[in-house]
């Protein structure tokens, strides 16, 4: 019987899978060579998670693997109408992520609280300026997305003495449902988006919301950029209806050097980084290596994505 065809969707670093050598026959392709690599292909690695390249290329003519596996959590840069009507099986990277966004986020809670960002800029004009700062211990947060990196934030954040109220798409023991989700943000002195991109979730983020916080409160962004009307934030830190937010992803990627965000006042800019911590690309590469042995073994795989809503259902992922 012929080794399966694994085809991997480059990116640089291309990923470690020597581990694999004499077991596969590995195709390397670039966003424009996929449609036609696709129909020779038993499984796909979306190692460049950042193209839409799958999007584009699986409504093509022939053959599809039997399984896509993205190195990343979020699958909305892969779905389309015939990938999810297909039976091509769709898996992500749980596991790798969580507790370094988590930590992002406390970083943020922490830098926001204790002004870190004035302290640096009036180091940076030699200035003196003694001044108070807020306690974290006793605030109030809201995360959306009661998968596991929203339940990493809650548990990190409650370390630091926050009140916290997670809200997932329906209500079940301990987690809010998304109809409480005014109401506790309107409350708030954190609210923090961790959510994964759905029909449902897109531009949720906006001038109607942003109205709701409270004007000492900051907004959080570590899920998905198109969630945010980000026009109607900028809006709403000039007006100061709300005091900061700090965005780590954005509706498009890289943010132009011309967007007007970079200068926004009270607003914390990061280049899609707060699960990036350092060797995250080799425990992504040894993940799959795990679930390719499980698949080549007629295994049962993990993280397996329901296509339909865009991400793991059940009570680890429902958003």
């Amino acid at each position: 019987m012929p080794e399966p065809v694994l085809l991997v969707l480059d990116a640089d670093p291309p990923p470690r899978l020597g581990a694999l050598t004499g077991r596969v026959r590995l195709r390397h392709t670039d966003g424009p060579g996929l449609a036609r690599a696709l129909p020779e292909a038993d499984a796909l690695l979306v190692w460049d998670f950042a193209s839409d390249a799958v999007r584009a290329a699986w409504p093509g003519d022939g053959p599809r693997p039997a399984w896509v596996h993205t190195a990343s959590a979020g699958v909305d840069r892969l779905l389309c109408p015939e990938l999810v009507a297909g039976d091509t099986v769709v898996t992500n990277a749980r596991g790798i992520f969580e507790q370094p966004i988590a930590e992002y986020v406390a970083g943020l809670v922490l830098a926001f609280a204790k002004d870190l960002p004035g302290t640096l800029e009036l180091q940076r004009r030699r200035r003196w300026n003694h001044r108070e700062t807020a306690r974290v211990a006793g605030s109030r947060a809201v995360v959306l997305g009661a998968g596991p990196v929203g339940r990493e934030i809650t548990r990190l954040l409650m370390a630091l003495g926050v009140e916290v109220a997670l809200v997932g798409r329906t209500a079940r023991r301990t987690i809010h449902g998304a109809g409480d989700l005014d109401r506790l943000a309107a409350r708030a002195d954190w609210v923090i988006c961790a959510a994964p991109l759905t029909p449902q979730t897109h531009g949720m983020f906006d001038s109607r919301f942003f109205g709701l916080m409270q004007p000492s409160a900051r907004f959080i962004n570590v899920g998905r950029g198109p969630m945010v009307v980000e026009d109607d934030l900028l809006d709403a830190l000039r007006k100061r209806w709300i005091a900061g937010a700090a965005l780590d992803v954005f509706e498009r990627e890289p943010l132009g050097e011309d967007s007007p965000l970079w200068d926004a006042p009270g607003l914390i800019v990061s280049p899609h980084m707060s699960g990036d911590a350092a060797g995250w690309r080799d425990r992504l590469g040894e993940q799959f290596v795990a679930m390719y042995e499980r698949w080549a073994s007629g295994e049962p795989l993990p993280n397996v994505v329901d296509k339909r809503l865009g991400y793991i259902p059940g009570t680890d992922h429902e958003a």
